[in-house]
């Protein structure tokens, strides 16, 4: 581990947002050759305020804040949906859950490293909220007050899990190795069968971890359970579920936190490189570019057969999937069914 040092961080900053004041902080951060993090580490004390990584604990708090925005992305696609936290499940050191009609999180803290709570400050581009990053300084999610928040709640929140010391270096560490799999040794047949006999969507993770096996590369040998559709299959899907009130939901995950949206998609807006939706409750921001592969996957469960829609990249990593609305103990949407069938 090695402490990054650059006390020119906030000053290089301010210089570049001036005469950048389109470009993320995200992309900013990689022309500036540091990181997201590392920028706003470099205002702590002032218009950024460390947090401890009492990470459970400073959730179970995030209900006071009334409505917000939870922003989560990739590389490719950005996920941003307001509304308020209802039941927050934190028991595991491991793994939380936060679930109601707004607010849906799947949180694996193991990823989480460095906490901040950011207030107002126009020069930098700051607006009020909460955001967790990783060891790499790369943001797993982020939390941004509303004109209806409780900002004195918000202030408690600060008060109570703020850093005793407000450090301005961030230890940032080299990015781990990625995962490897025994594509080549698994047993194909055997695992086709385990597909076969799924009987929950939750299943699946579980069943790639006992052979080895990558997300992308299973549905390449699934046979019948997967099929490769058109790239351009996303842009029409979401411009059919506005058209006709298909509810869908979407699902949009890093490694250290996936965020869903459940519910219908009205306002869909086509700009060069981007298919969006720009609901008032529920923007999604899909670079269309980075899309590899389209895939159209069936999963067996007690409930029938679930439908998703799964965009990959180049490398093979998830960017985005879509299922029809639907609950455990519900089958899918016959109108989700009949159209991603259709594809």
């Amino acid at each position: 581990m090695s402490i990054a040092v650059n006390n020119n961080v906030k000053e290089k900053w301010i210089a570049f947002r001036k005469e950048n004041l389109r470009v993320r902080i995200r992309d900013a951060a990689k022309q500036l050759e540091t990181t997201e993090a590392e920028i706003l580490a470099a205002f702590a004390g002032s218009s950024v305020i460390r947090l401890n990584a009492e990470y459970q604990e400073l959730w179970k708090r995030l209900p006071e804040l009334g409505k917000v925005m939870v922003l989560t992305r990739n590389e490719a696609c950005v996920h941003e949906r307001k509304g308020i936290f209802e039941e927050v499940n934190v028991n595991s050191k491991h793994v939380g859950i936060v679930v109601g009609k707004d607010i849906d999180l799947r949180m694996f803290f193991s990823s989480w490293a460095f906490a901040f709570a950011v207030f107002e400050n126009e020069e930098a581009g700051f607006k009020k909220s909460l955001q967790i990053f990783d060891y790499q300084g790369v943001a797993i999610i982020k939390i941004y007050l509303q004109a209806d928040s409780d900002e004195t709640a918000f202030d408690h929140i600060v008060r109570d899990f703020q850093e005793s010391v407000q450090a301005t270096e961030l230890a940032i560490r080299p990015a781990p190795q990625p995962p490897v799999y025994a594509n080549a040794q698994a047993d194909i047949p055997a695992f086709v069968k385990s597909w076969s006999e799924l009987r929950d969507t939750h299943d699946f993770f579980p069943l790639l971890r006992k052979f080895n096996i990558s997300r992308h590369y299973a549905l390449q040998v699934a046979g019948d359970f997967a099929r490769k559709v058109s790239n351009d299959s996303v842009t029409k899907m979401l411009q059919h579920a506005a058209e006709t009130g298909l509810e869908i939901m979407v699902f949009v995950s890093n490694h250290g936190n996936i965020q869903i949206h459940t519910g219908p998609v009205h306002k869909i807006v086509e700009i060069p490189g981007w298919i969006n939706v720009m609901d008032p409750d529920f923007n999604l921001h899909l670079k269309l570019e980075p899309i590899a592969e389209t895939w159209v996957v069936k999963k067996p469960t007690d409930d029938g057969v679930v439908h998703s829609m799964e965009l990959f990249d180049a490398a093979g990593e998830l960017i985005v999937q879509f299922f029809g609305k639907r609950k455990p103990g519900n089958p899918e949407l016959a109108a989700w069914t009949d159209y991603v069938n259709a594809l």
